[in-house]
């Protein structure tokens, strides 16, 4: 760490901390072991089941339609959220010096958010998708056609990415210039802030305020939109009535899965709680493990695009 005694009499100058530890989850060295076996078995889960999604949608002609083409796309992010952070995770198990540069640092803000607010932006585009499929069938490919579905998936990340940059763009000039423990095991934005050598009160607000709003907007979209898609369900008394059900009750899932956690903490905003370790647990293993069992276990469609690919994968091998 270098020290200037100039360097953070002023907002735009420089930061002297050049590194931040992370205290990560526990202190104790065999529970830090047993967590690394635990959390290498689910980060690698994680990713190897969302590749698994987005390499069978890609390879099944049946599965070539708008709702598969937003869920691998969902399964993307999900690969993406999970390996921000939780390789690093796994590797300070390992290491005794939990350190991380002040680069390194402000690049898992970014992507934490850039991920996070795609992720949110996409679950209303798919919740958008069911809307059409369900309450207007004879419409719906020429609604959702590859274009829209496109501009969808583009508009998520372009969120995402703006949500994101309005964090960062003052985050990176703020005067660090002394205390560097993040307690947690990533660079968690409100912790960073806090570790600021000024009042940062009004700074915690305006990000409580920009995540909040986009958390709200998405939360308020999905709740009228699902409301309107199982009235619908609920009124019709044809033979796709449960598969339609099935689905839709996977997605809403998903939504009470990546939410849930979020209004806990917009509950208790300003307080810390060793739960809120668990719940960034949540959001960076367990979200991205979990999205690819629910739409596989609930889905025909794509358990059966699974097997096939499996049975190719077998086939050629034997073939050798």
């Amino acid at each position: 760490m270098q020290n200037s005694p100039d360097s953070f009499n002023g907002w735009s100058n420089k930061s002297v901390v050049t590194e931040f530890i992370l205290l990560g989850l526990s202190s104790s060295r065999e529970l830090q072991l047993f967590l690394f076996f635990i959390f290498s078995v689910f980060y690698g889960a994680a990713v190897v089941g969302n590749i698994l999604i987005i390499l069978t949608v890609i390879t099944d002609s049946r599965l070539h339609s708008p709702m598969y083409f937003l869920l691998s796309n969902l399964s993307f992010i999900d690969v993406c959220q999970a390996t921000f952070a939780t390789p690093k995770m796994i590797a300070d198990f390992l290491s005794e010096h939990k350190t991380i540069t002040f680069e390194g640092c402000m690049s898992q803000v970014f992507f934490l958010h850039v991920f996070g607010g795609s992720e949110m932006v996409l679950l209303v585009a798919m919740a958008y998708d069911r809307y059409i499929a369900i309450c207007k069938p004879l419409h719906y490919m020429t609604i959702m056609n590859r274009r829209v579905c496109t501009v969808l998936v583009g508009v998520s990340w372009a969120i995402g990415i703006l949500h994101s940059a309005s964090h960062l763009v003052f985050t990176v000039d703020l005067p660090f210039c002394g205390p560097n423990k993040v307690d947690n095991f990533f660079c968690d934005l409100p912790l960073v802030i806090k570790l600021a050598c000024l009042d940062t009160y009004v700074l915690e607000i305006l990000v409580l305020t920009n995540s909040g709003l986009l958390s709200l907007i998405c939360f308020l979209l999905l709740l009228i939109s699902y409301t309107i898609i199982l009235a619908t369900v609920h009124r019709q008394a044809s033979g796709g009535t449960s598969k339609a059900l099935s689905t839709v009750s996977a997605h809403i899932t998903v939504v009470v899965l990546f939410f849930g956690p979020l209004i806990f903490i917009y509950i208790w905003p300003f307080e810390s709680f060793t739960i809120d370790k668990f719940i960034s647990v949540f959001f960076t293993v367990f979200t991205p493990l979990l999205n690819p069992m629910i739409y596989t276990l609930r889905n025909k469609d794509v358990k059966e695009a699974m097997k096939k690919l499996r049975n190719q994968h077998v086939g050629s091998k034997e073939a050798f």
